[in-house]
């Protein structure tokens, strides 16, 4: 079998760590965020440079549009992981009636 790349190695790795059905899928789609799409620290421009000096340009505007991908792989997760807590709670609650 062929060795893993160290990018697809991680998001099964994140995998692997979660134990439960949804948290494994958002593990892996935050560690598939974490490698596609790495956080760069830099101030959000949401459209226009800081202070308002115009439109961005073709290279900044890239850098916008990764952002919000990985905002979006991001919010799946988040959502997943929410899923599965209100559906542990719900059968926690079922088990005690």
């Amino acid at each position: 079998m062929p060795e893993l790349s160290p990018a697809t190695q991680a998001v099964l790795d994140a995998f692997r760590s979660s134990h439960t059905g949804q948290g494994c899928l958002a593990a892996a789609l935050r560690a598939a965020a974490d490698q596609v799409v790495p956080e760069e620290q830099r101030p959000p421009r949401r459209g226009m440079r800081p202070g308002g000096t115009g439109a961005l340009t073709p290279e900044e505007g890239a850098e916008d549009q990764r952002d919000a991908t990985r905002r979006r792989l991001r919010a799946i997760a988040s959502e997943l992981e929410a899923q599965q807590s209100t559906s542990l709670t719900t059968m926690a609650q079922t088990n005690y009636q």
